[in-house]
């Protein structure tokens, strides 16, 4: 399988995506001011006790209090304790540590009012960003994700992941990261690990510890809380560093700074995969170069369809998402249990292709066409449940109801990729007429006239909807689009993100020049 990772770097916002033999698998979209906090490491305080819920809400500096529960303190939790009172106190002596790291586990039921109390100071990390109206989700296990392994400090345990299945592969990197790790330390040995030599881990441990004690220097400091001790990685690092195999083919990217940020962590985790990066320097938008602008239009809508003239209807509710399975008007046989049972099984594909897509996570209800076979049931069953197995979220599948209902179960870590698809019309704004088309192409010139005046020769591209590019290169040599570039020096080119009537004017560099851009202004 071929895959790449595409990433269009915007003035206002990053996109990424990721393609597997050339379909879009994976889409994400952030501000460029935006930031994710899952994996930052906080120093906060305890803001309210809630016994009923045997847990506390603690202020990390969000605009809302974050959320700890008892079952997320971890059996770590008063070794961790006891480490941040004797951090907060200067430098720990290793007869401190000897102490600290004797003390027992912490139980797996008891009450959190006994362990925490108001005003209290505790080291946390985010687990969940804030969703909605709740405030973001922690865990007091700290760990720092690298790419081969987690680190976990005073936690002292070694965990292989167990998608590594052969028994021997298991012991050999338990028995090598206890021989290279100190006592004070804990480490969850990664499925990306499987196969690597001692100096590679050894290299990336190290690196692990180092960003540690620069938390513990931090805490060291006494300073006053809320404080962002360590902070995660960007999103687009972090994708790298999750999906990237020695099996990727290529990493893509049309902003020069971000391309060195890859190249350097690439040099630092695969030295002979820098090669795969790529400058993308076209004009072309990079997005509609990889084909990737129509699949996020085809894939994002209310209604996906899928093979065979099927489609699903897909809807977000405060509680749930649910999918409704259609066969429309086609049939793939004449007996009805067994078209139903076809249309179902290429509708899995779709979904299991989409819960990815979109990130979907918490519970998911699927509404499949009805069948009363249990051997078509169960079939479907088991058919997603090989279809899940490469996804990197945890989930759960629980098999049909009579009704012929799937329940899923994804785990959420972050808000769903939401792309709008639908766009108003530019002109009319939903009242059903627009101006004649000759006068939108008078209006469009008059708009170049007054960039040229205002920015001289740094007016290089007009970037329009492919619809209105081809009605300005209709003619070829006497087409309005040359006519324009002998008149005015400036290039038309096609972009699919626009709106119908939307256009963009950049300088040489790709840089727009006026990012809201429409007719109508």
């Amino acid at each position: 399988m071929k895959s790449e990772l595409i990433v269009d770097v915007r003035p206002t916002e990053i996109e990424t995506a990721i393609l597997e033999d050339g379909r879009l698998a994976e889409a994400g979209k952030e501000k460029r001011e935006q930031t994710f906090s899952v994996g930052n490491i906080y120093l906060g305080t305890v803001k309210k006790v809630m016994p009923s819920l045997n847990a506390v809400f603690v202020d990390i500096g969000h605009e809302k209090d974050a959320f700890l529960h008892y079952l997320d303190l971890g059996i770590s939790f008063l070794r961790m304790k006891a480490f941040l009172q004797a951090a907060l106190g200067g430098k720990i002596s290793s007869q401190q540590m000897d102490a600290i790291l004797d003390l027992p586990d912490l139980p797996k039921e008891g009450q959190i009012q006994e362990l925490l109390q108001v005003g209290d100071k505790v080291l946390v990390e985010i687990a969940k960003e804030a969703i909605n109206t709740k405030g973001p989700r922690l865990t007091a296990e700290i760990s720092l994700a690298g790419r081969n392994m987690v680190l976990m400090p005073i936690t002292m345990k070694v965990m292989v992941s167990n998608k590594i299945k052969a028994e021997g592969e298991r012991s050999r990197l338990r028995q090598l990261v206890q021989s290279i790790k100190s006592r004070e330390y804990g480490v969850i040995v990664r499925t990306l690990a499987e196969g690597k030599r001692v100096a590679e881990l050894d290299k990336e441990l190290k690196l692990l510890i180092s960003r540690w004690e620069a938390v513990v220097e931090t805490i060291s400091s006494k300073p006053e809380p809320p404080v962002l001790l360590s902070e995660e990685i960007g999103r687009t690092i972090g994708i790298i560093r999750d999906v990237f195999t020695p099996e990727f083919e290529a990493i893509v990217v049309n902003d020069e700074q971000v391309y060195k940020e890859i190249v350097s962590y690439i040099r630092l985790i695969a030295p002979d995969s820098e090669k795969i990066i790529h400058l993308y320097r076209g004009e072309q938008p990079i997005f509609d170069y990889f084909d990737v602008s129509r699949q996020l239009k085809v894939g994002f809508g209310r209604t996906v369809g899928f093979k065979n003239g099927g489609y699903l209807v897909m809807e977000r509710t405060e509680a749930l998402f649910s999918i409704d399975v259609n066969s429309g008007s086609k049939k793939l046989g004449e007996d009805p249990e067994e078209n139903a049972f076809q249309f179902n099984m290429l509708a899995a594909d779709e979904i299991v292709h989409q819960l990815r897509l979109r990130d979907i996570g918490g519970i998911i209800i699927v509404d499949f066409i009805d069948m009363d076979s249990a051997e078509h049931q169960n079939a479907l069953y088991e058919h997603v449940r090989e279809l899940m197995k490469n996804d990197r979220a945890k989930h759960n599948i629980l098999k049909l109801s009579k009704f012929c209902l799937m329940q899923i179960t994804r785990q959420r870590v972050r808000p769903a990729v939401e792309i709008v698809v639908q766009e108003e019309c530019p002109v009319c704004h939903g009242k059903g007429e627009i101006q004649p088309s000759l006068f939108f192409v008078e209006t469009l010139e008059e708009k170049i006239g007054e960039y040229k005046q205002q920015y001289g020769s740094a007016v290089k591209r007009l970037y329009v909807h492919p619809f209105v590019y081809a009605y300005l290169a209709q003619g070829w040599l006497g087409s309005q689009k040359w006519k324009w570039r002998w008149r005015y020096g400036i290039k038309v080119l096609p972009n699919q993100q626009l709106n119908l009537l939307g256009w963009d004017v950049t300088d040489r560099k790709g840089v727009s020049l006026n990012l809201t851009a429409t007719t109508d202004k």
